[in-house]
């Protein structure tokens, strides 16, 4: 039988303005990626967003990103290597004092937006990014694209590195993302999603927007808490992998 994490991008409120359905969401999921402040979040949506995690059974992980809250993390900004490391180990901190009161621990780190994909192609800022994880804990599971630079630095380093896979994102023949500027960056169908994701999970192949079909491993699914329709893709997405009998499951 095949397994696979399915995991979502949560805790992505602030203040006043409310994003996503977390609460329902997370009844099908397996790991959460709380966003730590910086491109989202604050400190109460980020208490709320542990404690609704671990009262679901729910895997915590770390969501840093870039400190954007207007353009919400995906624009990209020039940074040094050690700016990225050090923006890692700070909401890192951030979230993991949630965690400690609410006696739970952390599970992974993956990095948001604009920070995740400059990493994936940036070997400096990959392996910054990786250092910074390893140095909180080399215990801890960094989540990277699948095949980029960030999860080859962080096997380099030495950690447990998760290939991550998208379910409402198309691909590009050299195995990237299509960029959200472009009109088909997203897959609005759930049938189309479901069908992408049994493909990678099974078959280690995405059919990218060129028509051609690349290698790829899945060891974690994507589905973005923030998008229009990110529950009924999460209950949607889960009955199809049990129904294709891949068995949906936390990393740890």
């Amino acid at each position: 039988m095949y397994q696979v994490d399915l995991n979502c991008d949560l805790g992505e409120s602030f203040g006043r303005y409310m994003l996503g359905e977390q609460k329902e969401i997370l009844k099908y999921v397996t790991s959460a990626n709380i966003a730590c402040g910086f491109h989202a979040g604050d400190p109460r949506v980020m208490r709320e967003t542990v404690r609704l995690a671990v009262d679901h059974n729910v895997k915590i992980g770390a969501h840093p990103g870039l400190p954007d809250l207007n353009g919400f993390g995906r624009r990209e900004m020039k940074i040094t290597p050690q700016e990225a490391y050090d923006m890692v180990i700070y909401q890192i901190g951030a979230l993991q004092g949630f965690l400690t009161a609410c006696q739970t621990s952390m599970q992974h780190v993956k990095p948001h937006g604009a920070l995740y994909n400059m990493a994936a192609q940036d070997e400096k800022l990959a392996e910054a990014i990786a250092q910074a994880v390893y140095d909180i804990s080399a215990d801890l599971i960094l989540f990277g694209l699948a095949g980029s630079e960030l999860t080859k630095a962080g096997e380099r380093i030495g950690l447990q590195t998760v290939h991550e896979v998208f379910a409402d994102r198309t691909y590009q023949a050299d195995g990237s993302l299509t960029s959200r500027s472009q009109a088909d960056a997203m897959i609005v169908d759930k049938e189309q999603s479901a069908a992408q994701v049994i493909k990678m999970v099974t078959e280690g192949k995405v059919l990218t927007q060129q028509g051609i079909e690349v290698p790829v491993k899945a060891h974690s699914i994507c589905i973005h808490g923030d998008g229009e329709h990110a529950l009924d893709f999460a209950k949607y997405l889960k009955e199809q992998l049990l129904q294709n009998k891949i068995k949906v499951a936390a990393m740890s």
